[in-house]
Formats: C-alpha cells, sequence, structure tokens
C-alpha cells in the first residue's frame, strides 16, 4: 500500500513539473525583441568558450514592452546596429542584424 502512495505521489510530480514546464516553453517560444548595439555594455568572456563576447542589453518586445536580456557572441557586433533577438524557453536563441525600417512602429520610438 505504502508502495503505491509513494509511485502515485512521484507520478503526480512528474506530471506537475511536466505541465509547468511546458507552460513556460509555450510562453516564451519564439517571441522577438529587438534592440540596438551598445558596446559599453559588453563584457569579455574567458577564451576557454567558443563564445568570446557577452551583450547584457535592454530590448523590446512588438509592443515597446522593455526587458533587460543577455546574450553572447563570438565576435564584437558593429556600434549602433539594430538586432532582431529571437527568444525561446532558454533565453536568446539566435540574432540577426536588421534596418532600423524592419523594427516595429512601438520600437522605432523607443530606439530613436
Amino acid at each position: 500500500m505504502k508502495k503505491k502512495s509513494l509511485s502515485i505521489c512521484v507520478a503526480a510530480l512528474i506530471a506537475v513539473f511536466a505541465v509547468a514546464g511546458g507552460l513556460c516553453y509555450m510562453q516564451n517560444y519564439d517571441k522577438y525583441y529587438y534592440t540596438q548595439i551598445d558596446n559599453s555594455k559588453i563584457r569579455e568572456l574567458p577564451a576557454s568558450s567558443d563564445m568570446k563576447y557577452e551583450y547584457k542589453i535592454d530590448c523590446y518586445a512588438e509592443n515597446g514592452k522593455k526587458r533587460e536580456l543577455t546574450f553572447k557572441t563570438s565576435r564584437e557586433l558593429r556600434e549602433g546596429a539594430y538586432l532582431s533577438l529571437e527568444v525561446r524557453s532558454l533565453g536568446v536563441h539566435k540574432w540577426e542584424e536588421i534596418d532600423y525600417n524592419d523594427l516595429p512602429d512601438k520600437v522605432q520610438e523607443k530606439l530613436k
């Protein structure tokens, strides 16, 4: 009887964590944020890493909501460049440089 109760409790915990993880993943999946590179916000990483630099920079969602994001790069990015950052559950998944005109209107207002 004890063994059966323990098994049910463990299964319930696994289910709760699976649901919570799934909700977290779905909440952050494929959200895009936008920023402008400020190389005063860069930190050099140890030489043993593939990624040599880390940016901790203010970014904006399509609706203009601000969020500070951290991401790593293999090179120093061009000062003043505009980026689109794809954010998934574990952080910035990928980034790409874009033109100012490709930024959403509310983001353009923030990055003037």
